[in-house]
């Protein structure tokens, strides 16, 4: 049995926000084929449409995730997919496929990045917005512009929450 990792490996001192801004630049550039995928913006206020997560158990815990709009999910479904964003429509299994995959990449990436070993979850898509368990406290937040779209994506550091419920 292994140690739990120090309290500074768990609080994100082993992620900087630049590293985390470096990986997500390159996991939307292989996926949407852009040099410059996304603007740095300030956060600003939205009602996410789609979401989606991947929580990191082992040595470190966390979470990432992110929420999009609809037109950002649309726009990003139909780049992964080749469709044209103008006439075409993508399905919603197609969408919950694009959103899922994009954080579940983000998130194969952040794991690379922290105390191992550990495992990736499968990701979590849903309509509106995630919540993060008490437990966690947000390490990292990118708010970016993906053409006039807002994004936001973060990573949660420290224990999943845990059902209490009685089976």
């Amino acid at each position: 049995m292994t140690a739990p990792a120090s309290a500074d490996a768990q609080q994100g001192a082993v992620l900087s926000p630049d590293d985390v801004r470096t990986l997500t630049e390159e996991v939307w550039s292989t996926f949407l084929g852009h040099t410059a995928p996304f603007t740095a913006a300030e956060a600003r206020a939205f009602t996410p449409t789609w979401a989606a997560s991947v929580t990191v158990k082992g040595e470190w815990n966390g979470m990432v995730s992110m929420q999009l709009t609809g037109v950002g999910a649309h726009r990003l479904t139909c780049g992964m997919l080749g469709m044209d964003p103008e006439s075409d429509e993508p399905s919603e299994a197609d969408v919950v496929d694009a959103v899922g995959e994009l954080v579940n990449m983000v998130g194969g990436n952040v794991k690379s990045l922290v105390p191992g070993p550990s495992q990736l979850s499968l990701p979590l898509v849903a309509t509106g917005q995630f919540a993060h368990g008490s437990d966690q406290q947000e390490i990292v937040r990118l708010d970016f512009a993906w053409g006039d779209e807002p994004v936001s994506l973060t990573v949660h550091s420290g224990s999943p929450a845990v059902s209490k419920v009685n089976r």
